[in-house]
């Protein structure tokens, strides 16, 4: 089994891509005009408009909605990323921290809520633990 993706879905997809297009710095394929998919090196993350939801269940899903989710991303400098989209993100929920397990991490919300990590190994404990990661 391969983990494929995550999918976020929202009501306003093009806000949703443009914030993702420039937090990621990677443009965003559509291959229909209700998705777009970010392909990098180690994932893909999916955007899909909430009209997309009724193929795979009416109300399976909110739009906007998660309180439990976070979305990941392994860069190599944090504090650089927080000076870079200072003024691009409208709400940090943490501004970068070294965290008890090593990691460097800042906590932002992307338009719609859904909170988002940066984050980079920073200790050596951290580093030898993402040394053969992608």
């Amino acid at each position: 089994m391969n983990f494929a993706s995550v999918r976020i879905i929202t009501n306003d997809l093009d806000r949703l891509v443009t914030f993702y297009e420039q937090v990621t710095g990677v443009s965003a394929e559509r291959p229909a005009p209700v998705f777009a998919e970010f392909v990098l090196p180690s994932c893909t993350l999916a955007i899909g408009h909430y009209q997309t939801m009724q193929l795979f269940g009416a109300g399976s899903v909110r739009a906007a909605d998660n309180h439990c989710v976070i979305i990941e991303f392994r860069v190599n400098d944090v504090d650089a990323e927080y000076v870079r989209l200072k003024p691009f993100v409208n709400e940090w929920v943490q501004e970068p921290t070294t965290m008890p397990w090593g990691n460097r991490s800042a906590l932002l919300r992307d338009p719609d809520g859904n909170l988002v990590n940066l984050f980079a190994p920073f200790t050596k404990e951290a580093l030898d633990r993402f040394k053969d990661r992608p």
